[in-house]
């Protein structure tokens, strides 16, 4: 199975009425390009517009750089919080990822849980990270 190309710095999925939104941007105040360091952020929102509440438990990212290097990240919920979000509440939050290449992409879950105990993987559609600049053309 092959990663699929992104070319945009947004993307959105729904599952099972969890609606996953993300928007990337590119950070040259904290990036190096001539020590290959780029660094992004990326603010997610997460919207519940199904019928019956859900909590995050925890995340699975996947992120590929130029190179086709793949650093997977699993851990507990997201930015120190496992929101708990009824029907038509959001949380919205901001974080960050240092590649080694100007361009790269992110894609993964979040695992919620319900009340009754069952549980899904919430889909976080594939996203660009991506330098405006080439390496050549950096500091």
């Amino acid at each position: 199975m092959s990663t699929p190309t992104v070319a945009e710095p947004t993307s959105l999925a729904v599952t099972e009425g969890i609606r996953v939104r993300v928007q990337s941007q590119y950070l040259p105040d904290q990036s190096s390009p001539r020590d290959d360091r780029y660094v992004f952020a990326y603010t997610i929102t997460i919207s519940n517009e199904g019928a019956t509440a859900a909590q995050l438990k925890t995340r699975h990212w996947i992120i590929t750089d130029a190179r086709g290097e793949i650093e997977e990240v699993r851990g507990d919920g997201v930015v120190g919080e496992q929101p708990r979000l009824s029907p038509g509440q959001s949380f919205q939050y901001t974080s960050g990822c240092v590649l080694e290449t100007a361009v790269g992409t992110m894609h993964g879950s979040y695992r919620f849980w319900r009340e009754d105990g069952s549980y899904f993987d919430a889909e976080i559609a594939p996203f660009s990270l991506a330098s405006p600049l080439r390496s050549e053309e950096a500091n």
